[in-house]
């Protein structure tokens, strides 16, 4: 046997690479993959990753492509026409926004790349970004990657998980150059209510500030479906992400789609287009009927999600967590009891009862005192994890809506 020697690297790491740390569920999966080798039974209720499969026809679809012999080259940097027309439609039928699938739509490889072209597209070294605190890690890694400078703004259980738009500007923000905005928000569930898309138009035109809504959530759990570029004259200043991860259940798929006006949609391009080679036709094919299913999918799967969201609520009881059930989207998020906050929760939830939640911290220091719930595992699994974190007959904790 070969003894082990200490391998040295020929070149450092890149200065781009800054504070940037690997994600935290890319590690903590090793973790838990490391603790299942060594017997224990993990229950993973930390991730939004849809366990329910897509509609038959989407699988139809895939597979009748794959037998093609003409399906597997290279496709167009901007997608099939028929993606875009069929992502047109659906924007024009749920959302109420007619876009031009010619220059309007631009799909992706799940959104979560957008967020890294639209960063690299946009942004020069100094330029500050607003990202929301809690909110999705990739805003504050992608920015710090393309150079740009994290600007954190604090979101509050108190002030409706909404930004404080008059307390920003009278912070000056003149070297601003985009904002992130994420509604209905992950982690905490909270939705864009009436007349806040508008305000913040007015917000992004009076500071010449590019806004940009990450909407993956719109449809899982919601009263309405949303989109920012349903207010009028939006689309000067704001772009928007969707996905077919969560309410099409295609998450590995990697299916998004960038929308908004052509000029920020070609800048976009010119980065992207040097970047992949085109998504996969059948997975192109398959996606374009999955934006074809009617009403009657979507309250299927919202009909499994609330279920599934009672049991969770029972677990952030047994806890001894607080939480609001006007909260919508695939989480449940909730504060921990005074004394204690989310990775001390989390670890002992973990490390004692083999059961995997997400500490709110990690989604910056505003999320440090809540954890958050995955619906994304069968009732069973979830009264399973109930059953282990010494659930019963509890008084809701539940917080009224302030």
């Amino acid at each position: 046997m070969t003894p082990q020697t200490t391998f040295l690297p020929i070149l450092p790491d890149s200065d781009r690479l800054g504070e940037t740390q690997e994600y935290y569920f890319s590690m903590k999966l090793r973790e838990i993959a490391e603790l299942r080798s060594r017997g224990h039974a993990i229950l993973n209720l930390g991730i939004g990753s849809p366990d329910l499969p897509p509609a038959p026809e989407v699988l139809e679809a895939l597979t009748e492509s794959a037998r093609q012999p003409d399906s597997h080259g290279y496709q167009p940097y901007t997608g099939r026409p028929e993606l875009r027309e069929a992502f047109a439609r659906w924007y024009a039928t749920y959302f109420g926004v007619d876009l031009d699938p010619t220059c309007e739509l631009l799909p992706l490889m799940g959104s979560k790349e957008g967020i890294m072209h639209i960063s690299m597209s946009f942004l020069n070294p100094g330029d500050e970004v607003l990202v929301p605190d809690p909110g999705y890690p990739t805003y504050r890694s992608a920015t710090e990657l393309a150079g740009g400078v994290v600007r954190g703004y604090a979101l509050t259980d108190s002030g409706g998980w909404l930004p404080d738009l008059e307390a920003l500007e009278n912070e000056g923000l003149d070297k601003v150059k985009i904002m992130w905005i994420n509604y209905p928000h992950m982690p905490t569930g909270a939705a864009a209510p009436a007349g806040f898309f508008h305000r913040l138009i007015e917000f992004a035109r009076r500071n010449r500030i590019l806004l940009v809504n990450d909407n993956p959530y719109a449809f899982i759990l919601t009263d309405s479906v949303q989109s920012i570029l349903s207010v009028p004259g939006a689309r000067e200043v704001a772009l928007e992400l969707s996905s077919l991860s969560k309410a099409q259940n295609m998450a590995g798929w990697r299916v998004g789609v960038l929308a908004g006006a052509e000029p920020y949609l070609q800048t976009v391009l010119r980065f992207k287009s040097n970047m992949d080679s085109g998504m996969f036709l059948p997975v192109q094919r398959a996606a374009t009927v999955a934006l074809g299913l009617g009403s009657e999918w979507y309250a299927a799967l919202n009909a499994e999600y609330r279920k599934r969201r009672e049991v969770a609520y029972r677990i952030m009881d047994a806890l001894d967590c607080h939480y609001r059930r006007d909260q919508v989207g695939l989480f449940v998020w909730a504060r921990c009891p005074g004394g204690t906050d989310g990775y001390g929760t989390c670890d002992r939830a973990l490390y004692e009862k083999d059961v995997f939640i997400t500490p709110g911290g990690i989604f910056g220091p505003a999320g440090n005192d809540y954890v958050r719930i995955s619906l994304c595992s069968p009732i069973p699994v979830l009264e399973e994890a109930l059953s282990r974190l010494g659930g019963g007959a509890r008084v809701p904790h539940q917080s009224q809506p302030q």
